[in-house]
């Protein structure tokens, strides 16, 4: 474990939450209460606006991440100001988490992938020191992203991942469940913001689930996401015949 918690100091916390992204019932909670994390692999689920690729921008951010996606130490876009979350999101961190924040940015072990970003980061990247040999151009959006599972997430450092099924098969989730949960295992620690129940299902995983609740844990065969799944995948006409006729 790196970031034991995420929080807005006092001094920091707006004095009112009418304004973006304070209006969104997650953050206003994080700001009022923080974030904790309890396990070595987070996933955040929730539908599209409930929040999820908002808290994992500032997390990322706070710890000195690009929140464009790209590799700890580096910027991938150096003109890129910080979001407004980020700007006063702070680090609880533990002293291993400490030692790498604080440190040369040579020590900084990590990566942050955002679906959305992805493409072009691995396009601009490709063949750079410090990153992969493979032209990743020549291969599939999915084949990439792989790319950067298998030579990015390799050691004990921060990962946050963005949606990153949105390019993955079905098999190919399954690749970066195994590749999450060796991470968890060897001392780095992953925070992923996902709609996919595959993903969600890594064993050992805390879920997190968030929406105008604000944020609650949750079990994974008690997760909405999974609900909804179980019960498309058993009868899709149930609901197809609302969209469909």
């Amino acid at each position: 474990m790196l970031v034991r918690r995420v929080y807005i100091p006092e001094h920091a916390r707006p004095t009112t939450l009418d304004a973006w992204p304070f209006t969104v019932p997650c953050v206003a909670e994080l700001a009022e209460h923080g974030l904790e994390f309890s396990a070595p692999v987070t996933f955040l689920v929730g539908e599209n606006g409930s929040g999820k690729s908002t808290l994992v921008e500032a997390i990322a951010e706070s710890f000195k991440l690009d929140a464009h996606g790209g590799r700890a130490g580096r910027k991938y876009v150096n003109d890129r100001p910080k979001t407004v979350l980020g700007e006063v999101l702070e680090v609880d961190a533990t002293a291993e988490g400490r030692r790498m924040r604080s440190g040369p940015r040579t020590k900084r072990k990590g990566f942050f992938l955002r679906a959305e970003t992805a493409f072009g980061l691995m396009n601009t990247v490709s063949g750079m020191r410090g990153y992969w040999e493979a032209d990743t151009s020549e291969m599939s959006h999915g084949e990439g992203f792989l790319t950067v599972f298998a030579e990015m997430f390799q050691e004990p450092g921060l990962y946050l991942m963005d949606e990153p099924e949105a390019a993955l098969s079905f098999s190919s989730c399954l690749q970066l469940v195994a590749l999450m949960h060796d991470l968890g295992r060897s001392g780095a620690q992953v925070i992923c913001a996902t709609h996919s129940p595959i993903l969600a299902s890594t064993p050992g995983a805390d879920i997190i689930e968030i929406g105008d609740h604000g944020s609650r844990r949750a079990k994974w065969e008690e997760l909405d996401l999974v609900v909804q799944w179980r019960r498309y995948m058993s009868a899709p006409s149930a609901y197809l015949r609302h969209i469909t006729e």
